[in-house]
């Protein structure tokens, strides 16, 4: 009987300690991440990408039934990128892109290093139930025509077609043309095809006739001019006129500039005038929003454009003929994705309003006649938004436990469109639900954040728990209470979770500089090269976990990726005092290196003030203090923080004698590619975390 009994107890025990083991990262960040959601003409069906675990493919789903099925077959986590999926104009073709863009040497990514190498092509597959996905052509930007089978699309600058009707496709170049090609868009009846040529210092909005071949420039002028839209009848095209002015130096608030105007042109004739310009001061810069183009037409002669007027980023909409612009949305947020409903005369779009950190949809009519109408209740996330027919919308969701995944929206009732790609045994119920926060730094300037707290029983009894701050990248971002609709952000919440279920205490810090909280904030005076004044709200953050008595003061790390990683270096050059270790992943070190990777003519001798400062604004200038350990990860294949800025630091702190581990992910970019590279990250992360902030 005694040993019956021991037996039950040991048993228990042992289940108590499974229970009590939390779930790795492995488990925590397999969910699937869906992006990339686009409809069909009549909105009778949606496409979108689904990465699970690395394998990305096409899924699928239509009226009436909406049960959702993948359209192609891949199946090796390889890095290659499904993007800019496009339905022909029946809707029985999905036309998409596989493989990344060219770096400067032409270099498509292949993070595998497959000796074969790596391509970005375009590809198609049929919405049968025994289509087989096949690769078309070299290029990218596939543009189907509205109406027949001819699709365009653009290869190193240049714009090419070729029918995709039938079996064998025979392409062509459309047009010759100076500059690089980019934003096609047919005219409803296919018969003309806009573009941009992008010239460098400037940029021309042009029209390629199908029947007449001939091309045609709308009012050409010195300026920049983008987001070519068609009138419903196809006769003029709505575009954004941008006043050229020089950047000598970019990562420095932008707050005014030149006014940006909307222009409408006769695309016969090419003659154009500007329908609305910005006043000046607040809104004069241009801010896009996340949209198929940044000025909508409406089916009532309308155009929807976004614009800055009150320091925040809202819809408005004027006459195609000019007046006064009405404005659609009112408040402290900001609007982000935004679509035409099919009927032409409503908008939806996502926005943070009475939310601050999570995004929900709204709808609103075009003339501005009544308020905007939320559309999506409760706590979760929401973006994407896509209007379908019969009045269903389809967007994407998440919220603090469950990650991204597809969603009709239906009569009020809302389904996952793919509920069963989730994992068996997904541990949603066992993650952390984060809470906002609002801190303030030595300068009086308020910031936000996610406090991520350990669960009971993590940490030690009378024990105090280490903690950690993530530092996110952009710095043009925003981390949100539950999975970000970002992929890289959707996997660090991944590793805030992991973190706190071993017993951190984490805080994801929304830094100045960052997107959600107005021009203003993003526009921080001072931030980046300007003088790094964001870093103030690191010290805010380590001060604030520091009085916290739940926290070891001595027992604080810093985690972030690019942007964020030039924080963290920031945090151990000029701070070690506060901070015991940190993980920088592909972080910039000196502000002169990453202004030269966007602008590669910037030269530092043109204006040596700015120079001087953007380099005091840098880790590299205090890095003489720096003795905390660190993590260094990058991948040598970056197209946005050059490898050096990596090679440059670790040279500094192995002269010092700092503990530096490393980790290099060969032919891997900034984003990175597979899922494997994620995982090998965060491991290597969570076990130099344990070696050097012990609990």
């Amino acid at each position: 009987m005694p040993s019956i009994h021991r037996s039950i107890v040991a048993a228990a025990l042992a289940a108590t300690s499974l229970a009590a083991q939390p779930p790795g990262i492995r488990e925590i960040d397999g969910a699937p991440f869906p992006s990339s959601l686009v409809r069909d003409a009549r909105g009778t069906a949606v496409a979108w990408v689904q990465n699970a675990q690395g394998v990305r493919n096409i899924w699928y789903a239509r009226l009436p039934e909406w049960r959702a099925r993948p359209l192609t077959t891949f199946t090796a986590d390889d890095g290659q990128e499904l993007s800019q999926l496009a339905f022909a104009a029946d809707g029985r073709t999905v036309w998409f892109v596989r493989g990344g863009g060219p770096n400067r040497a032409g270099e498509s990514p292949n993070p595998t290093s497959d000796p074969v190498g790596a391509e970005q092509a375009i590809w198609r597959v049929g919405t049968g139930d025994s289509a087989v996905a096949v690769r078309v052509t070299d290029g990218s930007g596939p543009t189907p025509a509205p109406a027949g089978s001819l699709v365009a699309f653009v290869r190193r600058g240049q714009v090419y077609a070729f029918d995709g009707g039938g079996a064998a496709v025979v392409e062509k170049p459309l047009f010759r043309m100076r500059g690089a090609a980019a934003g096609l868009a047919w005219s409803p009846d296919a018969t003309q095809l806009a573009f941009i040529s992008q010239r460098g210092t400037h940029a021309f909005v042009g029209v390629y006739g199908i029947g007449s071949a001939r091309l045609r420039w709308m009012a050409p002028s010195t300026d920049g001019d983008l987001a070519p839209s068609w009138s419903p009848d196809g006769t003029r095209l709505a575009f954004v006129r941008i006043p050229y002015q020089r950047r000598r130096i970019i990562f420095v608030p932008v707050r005014a500039a030149q006014p940006w105007s909307i222009m409408v042109a006769d695309a016969a004739s090419g003659a154009a005038r500007a329908v609305f310009t910005a006043a000046a001061g607040s809104g004069s810069a241009f801010w896009a929003m996340q949209a198929a183009t940044q000025v909508l037409w409406t089916a009532d002669d309308r155009l929807v454009f976004p614009w800055e007027r009150d320091g925040f980023l809202h819809l408005y909409a004027v006459p195609s003929g000019g007046g006064t612009p009405v404005q659609l949305d009112r408040g402290s947020h900001e609007i982000e994705d935004v679509a035409l409903d099919p009927d032409g005369r409503h908008v939806v779009f996502n926005s943070n309003q009475d939310d601050r950190d999570r995004r929900h949809v709204w709808r609103v009519r075009a003339d501005g006649s009544a308020p905007a109408r939320r559309v999506t209740p409760g706590d979760g996330i929401e973006w994407a938004p896509t209007p379908l027919a019969e009045g269903a919308l389809a967007f994407l969701a998440s919220d603090a436990r469950r990650p991204a995944h597809a969603v009709l929206f239906d009569g009020g009732a809302r389904r996952p469109l793919a509920p069963g790609t989730m994992p068996a045994g997904y541990p949603a119920e066992r993650l952390v639900v984060p809470t906002a926060v609002t801190l303030k730094a030595s300068d009086g300037v308020e910031t936000y954040g996610q406090l991520f707290l350990p669960p009971a029983g993590t940490v030690r009894p009378r024990a105090k728990a280490r903690a950690i701050i993530f530092l996110h990248g952009g710095s043009r971002r925003q981390m949100l209470l539950g999975w970000n609709y970002g992929s890289y952000y959707h996997h660090a919440y991944a590793m805030h979770q992991a973190l706190a279920l071993r017993g951190w205490v984490v805080l994801s810090l929304n830094y100045r500089s960052g997107i959600g909280y107005g021009r203003d904030f993003r526009e921080a005076i001072g931030y980046g090269a300007a003088g790094g004044r964001e870093y103030r709200d690191v010290v805010a953050a380590a001060q604030w976990l520091r009085a916290r008595p739940d926290v070891d003061s001595a027992k604080l790390a810093l985690w972030g990726g690019s942007y964020g990683g030039y924080l963290t270096a920031q945090g151990l050059a000029r701070n070690p005092e506060l901070f015991a270790a940190g993980v920088d992943v592909h972080g910039v070190h000196d502000w002169n290196v990453g202004i030269a990777t966007f602008l590669p003519e910037y030269n530092p001798l043109e204006d040596p003030v700015a120079a001087r400062t953007a380099f005091e604004s840098s880790p590299l200038s205090a890095v003489a203090r720096w003795r905390d350990p660190v993590l260094l990860v990058h991948g040598d294949d970056d197209r946005n923080v050059r490898f050096i800025e990596t090679l440059s630091l670790i040279e500094r702190l192995r002269e010092q004698g700092v503990p530096v581990e490393q980790l290099v992910l060969p032919d891997e970019i900034h984003g990175f590619l597979r899922h494997e590279s994620w995982m090998r990250v965060f491991e290597a992360a969570l076990a130099f975390l344990e070696r050097r902030v012990a609990p």
